[in-house]
């Protein structure tokens, strides 16, 4: 009797699962997906080994400000006043541990993803010549701001379309050290901030390097056909603009000035995580912030899903952003890197225990403030302890 019952039981199981499986799959194939990714090579990710050996460096940060500020993506000081942009909107001076909001951009109400366009999402920010902020705001574009009075004056703006294309996802910026040319990226003119996994999941190669002239008001396009362009950095001579392309774990170099004066070329390939923010290091290099990785010994969902479109079509027809985003492992990553692009060091939080979501590593006195696109506080770390 008893195998009897195991075969009605597996006949009935496997029915069961036919019956179930068909339908989904229909509807699987007759749902509209959001995105139509397309095939990307990634070379296999570098090995963690030697100065890219996992550690835990980055636990040694503390948290400051906890639940006082959410998601501070970039951060610069004006002496020992910090300012920061945050997910609600707000451009934001801490003086003395005191937080004040000093501009906005847009206007409430702020906190859900359909907010978010009106809300305005400053990201990238810089201290012009004359002590005055410039900021990239995702949705709105180039802005400069007063920090004494808090009055803000648009340079770029995302409605004004430029070489026929517009704005979409306004990242982030660097400023020549007189103030005369800032040059920025658009991530993408198809995808806004809040559908930046659509972006990297995507593919998509609509991103942008620009130069805006504070004098003469032009915007010029330099770079175009890159994949999510992040953060960028002029490099200490001004003679190249550092730009990250976070799809494809990599970093390429625009030469601003000189001999090669409009060329473009590799700078890092096949990075171990995805880049964010990039700034400049005391010793002449660069800090390179990486929110995911792409582990080496291990599983990189990135690099596994970049040649299978359908598997991509498949988890975007069936769940949203905000769900797939649970199934990224968190894991922070700072490398120093030398000025020629080489590794000098690096530091490691791997299930993001104390930092997660890192963003940006921006380095003063000793200490890099480690900026977040998500988590509510500022992370600082000594650097004299790692």
């Amino acid at each position: 009797g008893s195998t009897y019952s195991s075969k009605v039981f597996r006949v009935t199981f496997l029915t069961l699962a036919a019956s179930l499986t068909v339908p989904l799959l229909g509807v699987t194939v007759l749902l509209d997906c959001p995105i139509d990714p397309q095939p990307i090579s990634l070379k296999e990710p570098p090995l963690l080994t030697g100065v890219l050996e996992p550690n835990i460096k980055l636990r040694k940060a503390e948290r400051l400000w906890e639940n006082q500020l959410v998601g501070p993506e970039s951060i610069v000081n004006i002496g020992d006043v910090l300012f920061t942009g945050t997910a609600d909107g707000k451009i934001i001076k801490i003086e003395d541990g005191e937080i004040q909001t000093i501009a906005r951009i847009g206007h409430g109400p702020c906190g859900t993803r359909e907010d978010e366009p009106t809300c305005g999402r400053p990201l990238g920010i810089r201290v012009g010549p004359n002590n005055t902020l410039f900021v990239a705001d995702a949705y709105y574009g180039l802005y400069e701001v007063n920090p004494g009075t808090g009055e803000t004056k648009m340079l770029v703006s995302t409605k004004t379309l430029i070489e026929g294309q517009k704005l979409s996802f306004v990242n982030d910026l660097t400023v020549t050290q007189d103030g005369r040319k800032i040059y920025f990226t658009d991530s993408s003119s198809k995808w806004q901030r809040r559908d930046y996994l659509f972006l990297i999941m995507e593919g998509t190669d609509d991103g942008r390097l620009l130069e805006y002239d504070t004098v003469t008001k032009e915007v010029k396009v330099l770079m175009v056909g890159l994949r999510f362009p992040n953060g960028v950095q002029l490099s200490p001579a001004e003679d190249f603009v550092l730009v990250q392309e976070t799809t494809m774990a990599r970093i390429r170099r625009y030469y601003v000035s000189g001999l090669m004066k409009g060329g473009a070329d590799m700078f890092v390939e096949n990075m171990p995580g995805l880049p964010d923010n990039i700034r400049l290091s005391s010793s002449g290099g660069y800090w390179v912030a990486m929110s995911a990785v792409r582990p080496n010994p291990g599983f990189s969902l990135l690099d596994f899903l970049s040649e299978k479109p359908w598997i991509k079509r498949m988890i975007f027809k069936l769940l949203s952003q905000e769900t797939v985003t649970k199934f990224v492992p968190k894991y922070s990553l700072v490398v120093e890197l030398s000025e020629t692009g080489s590794y000098r060091r690096s530091f490691h939080d791997p299930n993001g225990v104390t930092v997660a979501y890192v963003s940006e590593a921006h380095e003063h006195n000793g200490y890099l403030y480690l900026g977040s696109f998500q988590s509510p506080f500022i992370c600082r770390l000594n650097l004299q302890h790692v």
